[in-house]
């Protein structure tokens, strides 16, 4: 491939990412103005559905359903992390690697390989900076 191909390889990746960018710009500012329309209407209906102190409302157009949502959220990992690993309970957290954190551990730990049950997938890619002329 001759510099003139790459050239034009190049502005063309650069105007694709352009026009993508632009289209996700204007979907992401329509889409959050529905967002905020639901969730006016989903106030409105969880409103209706305590005043009524019912569950479900069944209309013709569809049914709302209230339900109670739980989220846990830890306030102090480090007490966390001790009651994990004395009680044994490893499965109350998800199942993922940290993958900065674990990078620094392999750089600590170069000679050690990996550990048991661990595999890396390496890929390359491209990345295309624009010109600041």
């Amino acid at each position: 491939m001759n510099a003139v191909d790459i050239e034009e390889v190049v502005g063309a990746y650069l105007n694709i990412r352009s026009e993508r960018d632009r289209v996700l710009k204007e979907y992401e500012a329509a889409d959050a103005l529905l967002k905020a329309d639901m969730s006016e209407i989903e106030r409105l209906l969880l409103s209706m559905c305590n005043e009524m102190n019912v569950n479900s409302i069944n209309t013709s157009q569809g049914t709302v359903i209230r339900k109670l949502t739980e989220r846990y959220i830890c306030k102090d990992w480090e007490n966390l992390k001790k009651f994990v690993l004395e009680n044994q309970a490893v499965e109350i957290l998800e199942k993922r690697i940290h993958q900065g954190n674990f990078k620094q551990f392999m750089s600590e730990h170069e000679d050690d390989g990996l550990p048991p049950g661990v595999d890396v997938m390496r890929e390359y890619n491209v990345s295309i900076r624009k010109s600041s002329n």
